[in-house]
């Protein structure tokens, strides 16, 4: 996900139009190879045309195929990332003369990190992924060239602890390695190829971080906003990587020993019928939800703007802020740092499981301690924005079952729903698609209370959103907003007359 980063973000070449972006797709494949036999002259692209054309079941191939590859990448950052971890928290402190993590910990490996990430954004080619403070936003075909800052600032931000998830970067991985093997293929990087077998790629990395084809399909097509039937003809490629990917993906674990992911929580009480409390609580919830991501995600885009104008320097600084909350919130409860570092990935179904440990002050505590990190890491680091966001809407769902009318489970199921539309900047079917499937059957038995607690969150998320000042100017003038990410007239998105993007 290398894509445009809003304002105060780390430079200006990521805010630049990329021809592959999924979003523009009639307009990236217009010119390319074989494009005239499925539209007119600038039209759009016909779908039953489309899928008559010989080349297009040459990138079906090419989907299938690049899944395997794509599969095996994704397994070995995961598990690098995972024994990275290990390594830097468990092991390292050991090795140096102490029995257990000292609280200070944290601290200097953090702001390591930040530099690390600092100089991959500053020095090498593009911007090392998007700003996370923007949301989830797939960017299109990845170049190449991208794919090393995007690794480096990807795994060093994830190793380190810092509060993202891997689900970003993996599927910029996913993409530039597509448009890789569309170039290696001898395609010239034709938009169309590109685009289309990037795609493909996004979705088979992506699959195998979520567990499903299903979810990571859904995911990309709602957070790219395709739809229509062309949406189907254009994304079919990614499907089937995906398929073939999580097929992949499931046998490396097993032979490797390294083991599979799975959302779904596997000890849970049982949800039982909602009744009307419930539903009070999740417009309550839904509330909560969209004031508290609005807040966070303002608090990124300010920081971002202060660190983006001196990050060999502030970046380190921005790390020791992550890691003080997390010292903060051991000294404060006696716990483990690690509930607040990470990004809740792998400590989400614990944190579930064992809720009748947690008091509610000191979920109150774990809370503010993450947000607060959560908020600096989308400001400067390089990843994810979903499972943190999930996992400060488990936290806030559990805090809030200690009062009357809501059970522990009902209020984390709602709590993740909504938390995570409210970061995401929308996405409301992914996000009760995510909860259905991490809470299993009871995901089914929660999904009305879900649906109204997302639903709440979406609509008020939207309205706490600050107006971008294009559209308000051109409603002021009395004329159509421009729609973000459309290029002006004769150029460019970011209003130049180039034709190539060196997108970030």
């Amino acid at each position: 996900m290398g894509g445009a980063t809003g304002p105060g973000g780390h430079g200006s070449r990521g805010g630049q139009h990329r021809q592959g972006d999924p979003a523009s797709a009639t307009g990236a494949a217009a010119g390319s190879p074989g494009a005239g036999a499925a539209s007119g002259a600038g039209g759009p692209l016909d779908p039953g045309v489309l899928l008559h054309d010989p080349k297009y079941v040459a990138l079906l191939v090419a989907g299938a195929v690049l899944g395997v590859p794509v599969a095996a990448v994704s397994l070995l950052f995961l598990k690098a990332v995972a024994l990275s971890q290990h390594y830097l928290f468990a092991t390292l402190p050991h090795q140096t003369g102490f029995p257990t993590e000292p609280a200070w910990w944290p601290l200097p490996v953090l702001m390591v990190s930040g530099l690390v990430v600092a100089a991959s954004i500053r020095y090498l080619p593009g911007t090392s992924g998007h700003s996370p403070a923007d949301g989830f936003h797939p960017a299109g075909a990845i170049p190449p060239l991208e794919l090393p800052g995007i690794v480096v600032a990807a795994f060093v931000t994830l190793a380190a602890g810092v509060v993202l998830g891997p689900e970003a970067p993996l599927i910029a991985i996913g993409s530039g390695l597509g448009v890789l093997a569309v170039r290696l293929a001898g395609s010239g990087g034709a938009p169309l190829a590109s685009m289309v077998v990037g795609a493909a790629g996004s979705f088979a990395a992506v699959s195998t971080l979520l567990g499903s084809p299903i979810v990571g399909a859904f995911l990309l097509l709602e957070a790219a906003g395709l739809g229509g039937a062309i949406a189907g003809v254009l994304l079919l490629p990614g499907l089937l990587a995906a398929g073939i990917g999580a097929l992949l993906f499931t046998g490396l674990g097993h032979w490797t020993g390294f083991g599979t992911l799975a959302l779904a929580v596997p000890h849970i009480p049982h949800a039982g019928s909602p009744d009307a409390a419930e539903f009070g609580w999740a417009v309550a919830i839904g509330m909560a939800a969209a004031v508290g991501g609005a807040g966070i995600r303002r608090l990124a885009v300010a920081a971002r703007g202060v660190v983006a104008a001196r990050p060999l320097l502030l970046t380190p600084l921005a790390g020791a802020l992550v890691a003080l909350a997390a010292m903060v919130f051991a000294g404060a409860t006696g716990r483990g740092s690690g509930e607040v570092l990470f990004s809740g990935q792998t400590a989400l179904p614990s944190l579930i499981e064992q809720a009748g440990t947690w008091t509610a002050g000191a979920l109150v505590v774990l809370l503010v301690c993450k947000g607060l990190a959560y908020a600096v890491a989308l400001s400067s680091f390089r990843g994810g924005p979903i499972f943190p966001g999930m996992f400060l809407g488990a936290v806030g769902g559990m805090a809030l079952s200690h009062l009357a009318g809501l059970p522990m489970i009902a209020g984390v199921a709602m709590g993740i729903g909504a938390m995570t539309t409210a970061m995401l900047g929308g996405l409301p079917l992914t996000s009760v698609l995510l909860v259905t499937l991490f809470l299993v059957s009871d995901g089914l038995d929660l999904m009305p209370l879900v649906i109204v607690a997302v639903v709440v969150s979406y609509t008020a998320s939207a309205r706490l959103a600050p107006t971008p000042a294009a559209v308000t100017a051109a409603v002021t003038a009395g004329a159509a907003p421009v729609t973000e990410g459309a290029a002006p007239a004769g150029g460019t998105a970011d209003g130049s007359s180039g034709s190539g993007a060196e997108g970030g």
